[in-house]
């Protein structure tokens, strides 16, 4: 019983909206233990919510708008996949003019939704990229060293400010635009909430905008930035044309890669890095980080050669030892944590195996496959890493949990959207398709990692991969269009109402709520137990004071399975979740519902 009232008192706490700010107020840590086990979101911010629709991207800011006449900013609650008007002026073909959207959201708006995201209880957040940049998604940066002129208070003031402040690389030209200043506030309040902030550091590559490569246009060779960049080939001033060329990250020339040597970005750029990493670290430079971010997700990480993390790893412990860095490797990334490169990854291993079980039907792995791929995932990173990697389902990177369960049998992140597989379903999940969700999101709440929601997914969202996982944020308070078109011509598909899911959100807040209620769930160890049976997986976690047993049935029909011997017999387990008590007899039979799972814990 202590132990379901600790539940329903956590689920209380986590239920109250304007919990006192002060209550779990971020304090400066001495190492990252304060990451094991949390609960992250992900926000892209342009889809988030619009705090300011004063500081909306212009036309004039946005490429490609030019071939849209009468082109603005995109309603929010509009039908995803129907043009607009000054869409089809460029074109019928959805994918050509998606691109070209603007929505509006900006930090304001994640400044004015933080009582929301303390209410479904997250811990940390994770942004992706917010520093000035021409393009929705920002991986294409003008810079490092200032937030994106429409996610502040001011953007059209903050432009004339840059023009006028002359900057370069030297930090000492820098000035702190209102943007600037309005990101250090989303800080400052989400730490009063006890929320931390990681932004992405994209430090393979910049845009064309930024400010070193714009000098190289201009003054070619003699330019100070002139090996900034690996320039292919220089212009001749002496021909017509223009020859000059350079190495774009994959190819796009819209991201010009940084210059690296065998110890990666070479100097000059990496000085810059470095003196970025301080100033959003330490905004005021007094020594006390408790102002800066908390962390960082790192861009292609294994695009740069493992030197330059090694010393840009240092640098950022030696600012704040409680930071914590995040690599996108999508793979193994157990020797870059060994080898003090980074601290944690993005767990896409997770997703991979979750996918296995509960998604796939044809191509899915039983009980006991599940069981040894996580087995022998978290012999590789030991279990203290691995409770503090993110525990992916889903990111901007891939199409949503929710379309991921319409579109089973197909490798992870491929063959993920209409544009490369046509049968791809666009269509709103109906209710059996949910069970499979909360299905998962239980398992990746109640497991050991560090789970990570994508914004939307407890709201009910749904999308293929970019561009289709970027609509705007649903919101209780908004009407949305239902959606009715698709994408591709000729298809058809039904007409799905768009509506915040609250049964689904508050699904997501008590599973949050009981992470936090219960320590076993953040820290305690974890191990499977054998079931016999490919279609239920049981799993097991103890901690100095608890022990913990999760069942999880991903059949449709309701399985039977025999309780394992086991060093707890005759022990007493409550069933914080559906209330029931069980006492652990070896041989006893349990009944698990389809497509369900059964949570136990027990006072050692």
């Amino acid at each position: 019983m202590r132990i379901l009232m600790a539940f329903l008192m956590a689920t209380i706490l986590f239920s109250c909206s304007n919990a006192a700010k002060t209550s779990k107020a971020v304090k400066p840590a001495k190492n990252i233990d304060w990451a094991q086990g949390i609960v992250w979101y992900q926000i892209f911010p342009e889809r988030f919510y619009n705090g300011d629709t004063t500081n909306d991207p212009t036309p004039q800011e946005v490429p490609g708008s030019e071939l849209q006449p009468g082109w603005r900013i995109h309603p929010w609650t509009s039908d995803w996949y129907r043009l607009q008007p000054w869409e089809r002026k460029q074109s019928d073909n959805f994918y050509d003019v998606v691109f070209t959207r603007r929505y509006g959201g900006d930090l304001i708006g994640v400044e004015k939704k933080l009582d929301y995201l303390q209410k479904l209880g997250i811990d940390a957040i994770y942004f992706n990229p917010v520093f000035e940049s021409p393009s929705l998604h920002k991986y294409d940066g003008c810079g490092y060293h200032h937030i994106d002129n429409n996610f502040g208070p001011d953007a059209q003031g903050d432009l004339r400010r840059l023009k006028a402040a002359h900057e370069n690389e030297n930090p000492k030209t820098w000035i702190w635009t209102k943007a600037d200043s309005a990101f250090l506030h989303l800080i400052q309040e989400a730490h009063a909430r006890g929320i931390r902030i990681v932004i992405d550091g994209v430090f393979n590559h910049t845009g064309t905008c930024c400010f070193a490569f714009q000098d190289v246009l201009k003054h070619q060779q003699k330019s100070k930035y002139a090996n900034w960049y690996t320039i292919l080939r220089w212009d001749n001033p002496a021909t017509a044309q223009n020859e000059f060329d350079y190495k774009g990250w994959w190819g796009v020339k819209s991201l010009p890669e940084l210059k690296e040597d065998a110890n990666g970005i070479v100097h000059g750029p990496r000085e810059y890095i470095f003196n970025c990493t301080r100033r959003w670290m330490d905004p005021n430079g007094d020594g006390d980080p408790s102002d800066g971010i908390d962390g960082w997700r790192l861009d292609v990480a294994e695009e740069v050669a493992k030197p330059f993390w090694k010393e840009w790893q240092a640098l950022v412990k030696s600012i704040n030892p409680g930071a914590i860095t995040v690599t996108e490797i999508w793979h193994d990334a157990s020797g870059w944590i060994k080898d003090s490169l980074t601290d944690a990854t993005m767990n896409y291993e997770f997703a991979r195996v979750v996918k296995g079980f509960f998604i796939d039907q044809k191509n899915a792995i039983s009980a006991q496959q599940f069981a040894a791929r996580f087995q022998e995932m978290q012999k590789r990173y030991g279990f203290a890493v691995f409770n503090r990697l993110w525990s992916m389902l889903d990111s901007h990177d891939t199409d949503r949990l929710a379309s991921q369960i319409l579109n089973p049998d197909h490798p992870y992140n491929h063959e993920n959207s209409p544009r490369n597989n046509p049968n791809y379903l666009v269509r709103k999940p109906h209710a059996f398709e949910r069970k499979i969700q909360k299905q998962i999101v239980a398992f990746q709440m109640l497991f050991a990692g560090s789970p990570i929601v994508y914004y939307g997914d407890e709201a009910g969202m749904w999308g293929a991969t970019d561009p289709d996982d970027r609509k705007p944020m649903v919101w209780p308070d908004m009407r949305f269009e239902p959606e009715s078109h698709h994408p591709l011509p000729g298809k058809t598909r039904p007409v799905d109402s768009v509506k915040f899911d609250r049964d689904l959100f508050v699904f997501y807040q008590k599973l949050i709520a009981l992470r936090h209620s219960l320590p076993v769930i953040r820290k305690g160890n974890v191990q499977f137990l054998a079931t016999h049976n490919k279609d239920v997986a049981l799993f097991a976690r103890e901690s100095t004071g608890q022990i913990l047993v999760a069942f999880f049935n991903r059949s449709a029909k309701e399985q039977s399975v025999a309780l394992p011997e086991t060093a707890w017999q005759r022990k007493t387990f409550e069933n914080p979740w559906q209330g029931q008590t069980l006492n652990w007899v070896a041989g006893q039979k349990i009944r698990i519902p389809g497509k369900g799972f059964l949570i136990f814990v027990s006072e050692k």
